[in-house]
């Protein structure tokens, strides 16, 4: 009985003013976001782009978006730098220096280039496959 009272394109619109909505709270957290994480301006001009998005949401958000632009995604490149070298950086310090194969060919070119001794490179050996 419920689809009778209700026809399809109704169910349509109904489901396109719903993401309409959801799309608008995505674009109105990442102008905030974007306002928040903004260094190269002072304190009051971001209360003045706060209480412009919030007086006047839909223009607001389209003037800082026509206005900010670039400045968006200029902050957005360097964050994902940031977290990328961080990421390399943490796993260059976990990844330690290639484990004990690594160490056993670094001694065995020593040795093969004359630097150590046999007994050397064999007291390396033990000490890379006992760590």
């Amino acid at each position: 009985m419920l689809a009778a009272d209700y026809p399809f394109l109704e169910v349509m619109w109904t489901m396109f003013v719903f993401f309409a909505f959801i799309i608008w709270f995505w674009i109105l957290i990442t102008v905030f976001a974007d306002i928040f994480r903004r260094r190269d301006t002072s304190g009051f001009s971001k209360v003045l782009w706060i209480i412009f998005v919030i007086v006047a949401p839909y223009l607001g958000v389209f003037v800082y978006l026509i206005a900010n632009h670039d400045g968006m995604t200029e902050r957005n490149i360097e964050k994902a730098q940031a977290q990328q070298a961080q990421m390399d950086q943490y796993v260059k310090s976990v990844a330690g220096s290639g484990g004990a194969a690594a160490e056993i060919e670094k001694a065995k070119g020593l040795l093969d280039s004359g630097a150590i001794t046999q007994a050397e490179f064999d007291a390396m050996k033990a000490k890379a496959l006992s760590a």
